[in-house]
């Protein structure tokens, strides 16, 4: 499961997360802050330059859905060149970002500010707050105030990605997800087929699992299945007319691919003759899915909405 989340999350973001086209990105190599990486520069004399350009782009994409930037922290923020004031420069900066996360509503409490370095910072950071390693004057003052997690280097990878998926997943509830608008979703009661239908609240208290914004695409999506579906599969031979239903999440409820193509019809009528007419409206075996499955991904092709979907 999470390794499917961690795949959605990352196509995601490559495809729409920065304003200047694509940019492939790897959870949490790309994310972290470049500075392990070491470019050598050939001159007269051997120097180390470190890079920061990945770190700059993340603050990048922040910005670009965000439309403001993280405060106290510039997009293009040079690091110090000692390795200790260096990781205390960055542990700051993931504790501002955090904070800033956790403002606008994120649920981050889990995600301390060291999952979030890079390997070679997270072991400059227990080493100085273990007293292994001797900090400068400058540095002093600024050791962790709460519970030092000492983590082997395979445990630390794994929680620094989970942490990173789960911040980038927060990043797109706070800031993607409040983009849907509440107004353009007009009530599904305006429907008469679904007037015996329970409603869906769009209340922000009536649900500890889905938001407001999550529980308006829930709305739509059963509009438009209703809607769609004695329009799309009027003349289905595998089948015939999928039956009303209530679509209340968004795995179970999307399995067979139907809520899906109701969706694209609404918007790309002309696919029905040519691709979701020929959907099993009623399926109950595994090849049967697959099948729907199959029409879903080349529909999407079909109107170069490549976003890298599985079938």
């Amino acid at each position: 499961f999470y390794q499917k989340t961690l795949s959605a999350v990352k196509s995601w973001f490559t495809l729409f997360g920065w304003s200047k086209g694509q940019n492939p990105i790897s959870i949490p190599h790309s994310l972290r802050c470049d500075v392990c990486i070491v470019q050598l520069t050939v001159a007269q004399e051997k120097s180390f330059k470190r890079k920061v350009d990945k770190d700059k782009r993340f603050y990048e994409m922040l910005l670009h859905l965000n439309g403001q930037p993280v405060p106290g922290i510039a997009v293009n923020q040079s690091l110090p060149p000692d390795p200790v004031e260096r990781m205390f420069q960055l542990h700051w900066q993931h504790s501002e970002l955090l904070v800033f996360l956790k403002n606008q509503g994120a649920c981050l409490s889990h995600v301390m500010p060291e999952f979030l370095l890079a390997p070679e910072d997270y072991v400059i950071w227990t080493e100085v707050n273990t007293g292994l390693r001797r900090r400068s004057m400058r540095s002093s003052g600024r050791l962790s105030g709460g519970r030092i997690f000492i983590l082997e280097s395979k445990t630390f990878e794994l929680i620094s990605k989970r942490a990173w998926t789960d911040v980038l997943l927060q990043i797109y509830k706070v800031f993607v997800l409040p983009r849907v608008s509440s107004r353009v979703v007009s009530d599904p009661s305006s429907l008469e087929s679904l007037q015996n239908m329970p409603k869906i609240k769009s209340d922000p208290l009536c649900s500890n699992i889905y938001s407001q914004y999550e529980r308006a695409v829930l709305i739509w999506l059963n509009k438009n299945y209703e809607k769609n579906r004695k329009i799309v599969w009027k003349d289905s031979q595998r089948g015939g007319i999928p039956p009303m239903r209530w679509i209340v999440n968004f795995d179970r409820d999307l399995l067979d691919g139907l809520v899906l193509a109701a969706q694209i019809a609404t918007y790309c009528p002309y696919l029905i003759p040519t691709h979701f007419i020929k959907m099993y409206t009623h399926p109950r075996k595994y090849e049967q899915f697959l099948h729907n499955s199959l029409i879903i991904v080349k529909a999407l092709h079909t109107i170069s909405l490549d976003i890298d979907i599985k079938v």
